[in-house]
């Protein structure tokens, strides 16, 4: 008993000894430890993150029970081990890191007006339920924060407003582009007959094939919208962070695209200024028909004062008057 109220003593004098740098410190620890586990399990280092828990236990162990050698050897393997995690992570931490970049210097890139965006978005859409209906494949490639400048220079440049005509026009099959991605650049048709890197991802369907797996391999390297049409069943898919949506309706698919690719800010920020011209709109209502009620009052006459009134009293006055 004497331990337990010990340790808890110690406890709280340590947390009451916390200061404001002790707790920010926490707080970014955790909030790297937070990060490191999504990582984690957003990629296939699951495995690996076993096997690197299972040689911390056995290193643990050796010094416990005084195994030099292993010991020894466990300590050589994971300094060696750093350098082979970050080989093999190339792809993820390159990607995690484009995006730490992109949303810290989020203000230093190009502002996309909303109305070129929402045409592209409904010149696809169009586009895409025609292809799916014809079972035209297509892979439409929406680029964001990400330069895909690397991915342009592979096919033939374009540089033409976004129309469903010539969506399907650069996809029919006897097209010279339609073996490729059509990559779309603030609203805009970029380039046609793009070369996209696959997905190395193991566990993916064997009912996908390259078209597919290119597309979601374009939304693993970066942070791209990718659509893709299937030449074989005509369904329409969306690939966003390595995650395939497939068999999309006409609407699911048009308001999966404008969440993605619209600017949110702006329409919140409209929202805000909807509201508050309503909120003051109601708040004048109620005032200007109360002025207007107390105005009405005013302009009415007095029943007193009514003309009319007073002539049918001089005329009862008249009345009474020729009776006596």
């Amino acid at each position: 008993m004497d331990s337990i109220a010990s340790f808890f003593t110690d406890a709280f004098k340590y947390i009451t000894s916390l200061g404001v740098s002790d707790i920010i410190d926490i707080l970014i620890v955790a909030a790297i430890f937070y990060w490191l586990i999504g990582f984690i399990q957003r990629t296939n280092a699951t495995k690996v993150a076993k096997g690197i828990v299972v040689l911390l236990i056995l290193m643990w162990l050796s010094g416990v029970f005084n195994l030099s050698l292993t010991n020894y050897l466990l300590k050589n393997v994971f300094e060696i081990g750093v350098i082979a995690v970050i080989v093999l992570f190339q792809p993820e931490i390159r990607r995690a890191l484009e995006k730490v970049g992109s949303q810290g210097f989020s203000f230093l890139g190009r502002e996309v007006q909303s109305h070129t965006m929402e045409s592209a978005i409904m010149q696809t859409v169009f586009a895409c339920e025609a292809m799916s209906r014809t079972r035209t494949g297509a892979l439409i490639v929406f680029e964001r924060d990400n330069r895909l400048a690397d991915i342009i220079s592979t096919g033939t440049t374009v540089d033409a407003q976004v129309s469903a005509e010539l969506i399907k026009n650069i996809f029919f099959d006897k097209a010279p582009l339609h073996d490729g991605a059509l990559i779309i650049l603030d609203g805009r048709i970029a380039a046609a007959g793009c070369m996209l890197p696959l997905s190395s991802n193991a566990s993916l369907s064997r009912d996908l094939g390259m078209r597919h797996r290119a597309g979601i391999g374009m939304s693993e390297h970066s942070d791209a919208v990718v659509v893709i049409v299937s030449e074989e069943t005509g369904a329409i898919s969306l690939a966003v962070d390595g995650m395939l949506k497939r068999h999309l309706s006409q609407d699911t698919f048009e308001t999966l695209l404008r969440k993605e690719l619209m600017p949110k800010e702006p329409e919140i920020r409209s929202g805000k200024r909807i509201n508050r011209k309503f909120q003051k709109v109601n708040e004048s209502t109620p005032k200007q028909n109360e002025d207007s009620f107390l105005n009405m009052n005013e302009d009415v006459p007095n029943q007193s004062d009514d003309p009319n009134q007073k002539v049918n009293e001089d005329a009862s006055k008249q009345s009474d008057d020729s009776v006596q």
